[in-house]
């Protein structure tokens, strides 16, 4: 299920609007400060955010500098501050939307739902778990403090099984998405090298229980079982 972070001071607004946008099958972490929003983020998936400003701690900008600078998870600003410079402020910052307070539950519906549609369009962009950073979108692969050198198959394939984490994808599903060219046959003995390719990269050594499991038989997995609290950005 889709997590969406409320980080609103004001409890009764906060409750009010997770009851307002519980038919659309989200599910709702709330936040009343910037110290409790950073320990969701680190714990939790969050397919996006939804941001005051005026926060006990500090300024609510200073939060979405900080996601945006690690990943692309979509915010949508909710405050009272409604001067034309903040709000030229906080998009430029990278806000994906910027809704003024008093505001329209219907029409924070719409484009809570509006940024949703573009998340799933993309597809996932950025996987933050443990020691792991991965943004597809810059090609940047990092485990522990080492940058990771992927070449554009292990991409694919990664992606894929970060963006499925928990289910197992056949071996022939795999090479269909993978090799999508169609222009020759691609033996799955393709596949099974560019997963120990990939396991070498990423594994800490060969006894170590895998981040990419094998389901004999079937195919692969990826889990999160190891690694801890994660967060993923966005998707597109």
């Amino acid at each position: 299920m889709e997590k969406i972070l409320i980080v609103e001071d004001d409890k009764a607004l906060s409750n009010g609007i997770a009851l307002a946008l519980k038919a659309e099958g989200y599910l709702f972490l709330q936040a009343h400060d910037l110290a409790e929003a950073r320990k969701t983020l680190e714990r939790q998936e969050i397919s996006l955010v939804i941001l005051d400003l005026n926060l006990p701690d500090g300024n609510g900008l200073t939060l979405l500098s900080e996601i945006k600078e690690k990943q692309e998870t979509p915010v949508v600003i909710l405050t009272a501050n409604d001067l034309e410079t903040e709000i030229v402020t906080g998009l430029e910052l990278g806000a994906d939307d910027y809704i003024t307070k008093p505001f329209s539950l219907m029409v924070l519906r719409a484009r809570i739902n509006t940024q949703m549609r573009k998340m799933r369009r993309g597809g996932l962009q950025v996987y933050q778990a443990g020691k792991f950073y991965f943004s597809f979108s810059s090609m940047e692969f990092i485990k522990g403090n080492q940058r990771i050198e992927l070449s554009k198959t292990e991409q694919k394939l990664l992606k894929l099984l970060v963006e499925n984490r928990g289910l197992t994808l056949s071996r022939g599903e795999l090479v269909d998405r993978i090799w999508t060219d169609g222009a020759q046959y691609v033996d799955e003995n393709a596949l099974s090298v560019t997963i120990k390719r990939l396991r070498d990269k990423l594994e800490d050594n060969s006894s170590a229980p895998r981040y990419i499991k094998t389901v004999y038989g079937i195919g692969y997995t990826w889990s999160d079982e190891r690694i801890g609290g994660m967060q993923r950005g966005t998707h597109g």
